[in-house]
């Protein structure tokens, strides 16, 4: 379905950033010279741009493309452990212009560790400017999208409507040199940005910032149900960071009902659930008895238990008209029971971002998320492209680092090809320069002139153990493939991860899972064996085949683990400074913590039996 934007029904301020966009993707490749020309203006001195750059004035004077060959030739590739002793130095309390021109305060925790400590990247005003800016340049696409059309179900939101916003924060600590760290999502719903973006909307979250920046999940969760239910007919959407967080929530609700409609019924606050007192302020001032209220919403969670929760979110929000979270790369293996509490509601995919930088927008919110494009904003970074071909019987050798790509030279924006694969290089306002992201992303198509790109995989190999090559993608289609056949014992997968075992010779997979069986009936290990087998067999890596048929890789290991273990995961990762917000399951493991959790909770074994 395609769908051309207008701007009928649109206030002045959606209206001009609309324009404003149409303009600068117009004119992509310009933009682009133009942002590079402005970060090496604001940063030209720092000693990292120095080292490369010296104090010639040639690339300061330079324009257009040439500015792009005199930076792109002098400044090499980095990675993250490249910049690393810069921002340790930052985070040590070093205030002179490593990075940037402006002392950076404030760190993100970006996923990983660098040698067992947090991997920090910079983050600055421009961080929570860009976020605001993509926010409102995305609520102006699906405002201006459908208006009028499909009868009520229409996407732009009323004002003073509600945003059933399903969002966390952690804790914000202080490195040891006085740099304020955490996570990206915390700094952005601590800054005025986070603030002005309801105002600019003139709709509001369903909770209080307290409950937002309170930094425990759980009680969190349990205030964004209650107020969510409390104004249930106010929602115009429900949001949430990633897929998995929104899941997750309503899952914990399938629990929580009976004691919200307590608390929605007299005006109340569970003791036991909700012990902070700065929440409890802030959401009893919001609440009253409302009897009648907590009665509708009893009988309809008790209609729903009887249907396996499904359509709990159209049911329970009866004027919600989508559901939009982050919804590509490792966020899919959620969209299966999504859907199942959405019902038919639209999925919309959220805007395409990292810790280090945002990226694209989606510009066509009907999009399913599994053919979903983000058209490039030329002015949030300069972007490089590295050309990718999948080398799939290329054998391993000592002196190369990726063994799943041929790498072609990087290319400036206005050169990419529709249909060529590549990796995405940025260079940012924050202090990052030609850092290679490592996600693998297609040119798709084309918004006048900003590409529009598919998230292909994260580059990283994360199951290898000797000529094999399985990226995340390929793990998620084998586990896809194989958890169908648990239909046939009324079951579903909850969640997985992976791990190469090398311990013994031949090493091989072993793929956790954490399986729900409907009304607590016993999975059959006929099934389970199946599905084991047919993960095996799912594996199509040239390498990985060749490796189990001459036994040099042993047969695919899958571990059943017990309910909840996924759930102790979660803790551990939150009790080490993570938020709910920007949580993602590990697909592979080597960390020994989340190892012995995993075994300790495993209660079955079965072998693969795929190659006899």
């Amino acid at each position: 379905m395609t769908i051309q934007s207008g701007v009928a029904g649109l206030n002045e301020e959606q209206q001009d950033i609309i324009c404003w966009f149409d303009g600068v993707a117009e004119s992509a490749a310009s933009a682009q010279t133009e942002t590079l020309r402005r970060i090496i203006e604001m940063n030209h001195g720092t000693e990292y741009l120095s080292k490369w750059l010296g104090s010639d004035t040639e690339i300061q004077q330079a324009e257009g493309e040439e500015l792009e060959r005199l930076y792109t030739r002098r400044v090499p590739l980095a990675n993250h452990a490249d910049l690393e002793p810069y921002i340790q130095r930052i985070a040590d309390g070093d205030d002179s212009p490593l990075l940037t021109q402006e002392p950076i305060t404030t760190l993100s925790l970006s996923s990983g560790t660098t040698d067992g400590r947090p991997k920090y990247v910079p983050f600055t005003r421009y961080s929570s400017q860009s976020t605001l800016q993509i926010f409102k340049l995305a609520a102006a696409h699906r405002s201006s999208l459908l208006w009028g059309l499909v009868g009520d179900r229409v996407f732009p939101l009323r004002a003073g409507g509600r945003i059933l916003e399903l969002i966390y924060s952690s804790k914000q600590f202080k490195t040891k040199g006085g740099v304020t760290a955490g996570t990206a999502t915390t700094h952005y719903y601590a800054s005025e940005e986070f603030r002005a973006k309801q105002k600019c909307t003139e709709s509001f979250a369903c909770s209080p910032l307290e409950v937002i920046l309170e930094g425990d999940y759980k009680q969190s969760t349990y205030c964004h149900l209650l107020l969510g239910l409390y104004f249930c007919d106010q929602v115009d959407f429900v949001t949430s960071t990633f897929a998995y967080s929104m899941v997750h929530v309503f899952t914990a609700f399938e629990g929580l009902w009976e004691e919200i409609c307590h608390d929605i019924r007299h005006g109340s606050l569970s003791n036991s659930r909700v012990t902070s007192p700065r929440i409890r302020r802030a959401v009893l001032e919001h609440l009253s008895p409302n009897p009648s209220l907590a009665l509708k919403i009893e009988s309809k969670c008790r209609e729903l238990q009887g249907l396996d929760w499904c359509c709990t979110i159209p049911e329970l929000w009866p004027n919600a008209k989508y559901i939009y979270s982050i919804m590509t790369g490792s966020m899919q293996p959620y969209l299966k029971k999504l859907r199942h509490y959405a019902g038919e509601l639209p999925l919309v995919c959220a805007d395409y971002g990292s810790t280090e930088s945002w990226i694209g927008v989606n510009l066509d919110p009907y999009a399913p998320p599994q053919s979903v494009t983000f058209t490039v904003i030329p002015t949030l970074a300069y972007f490089e492209f590295i050309p990718l071909v999948n080398s799939q019987h290329k054998r391993p050798t000592d002196d190369v680092i990726d063994l799943d790509y041929q790498e072609g030279e990087p290319l400036p924006l206005s050169q990419v090809k529709l249909g060529q694969q590549y990796e995405l290089v940025l260079t940012t306002y924050t202090g990052l320069y030609r850092y290679r992201l490592g996600d693998v992303v297609e040119v798709a198509s084309f918004y006048k002139g900003a590409p529009q790109l598919t998230f292909v995989c994260r580059r990283k190999l994360i199951l290898t153990i000797n000529i094999d090559k399985n990226t995340e993608k390929d793990l998620q289609l084998a586990v896809e493939r194989s958890s169908q056949l648990l239909a046939q014992c009324q079951a579903e997968l909850v969640d997985f991860t992976s791990h190469a075992d090398t311990s013994k010779h031949p090493g091989h997979y072993v793929i956790y899972w954490e399986i729900k069986a409907k009304d607590g009936d016993e999975i059959r290990d006929r099934v389970l064996q199946e599905c084991c087998r047919e993960m095996d067999a799912s594996f199509a890596d040239y390498g990985y085949v060749v490796s189990r048929r001459t036994h040099s890789i042993g047969p695919l290991e899958l571990r059943l683990v017990k309910d909840g273990t996924f759930g102790n995961i979660l803790e551990h990762y939150i009790s080490n400074g993570a938020t709910m917000s920007q949580f993602k399951t590990p697909r592979c493991t080597n960390n020994p913590v989340l190892l012995r959790i995993l075994d300790h909770n495993t209660v079955k074994h079965f072998w693969s039996t795929a190659y006899g």
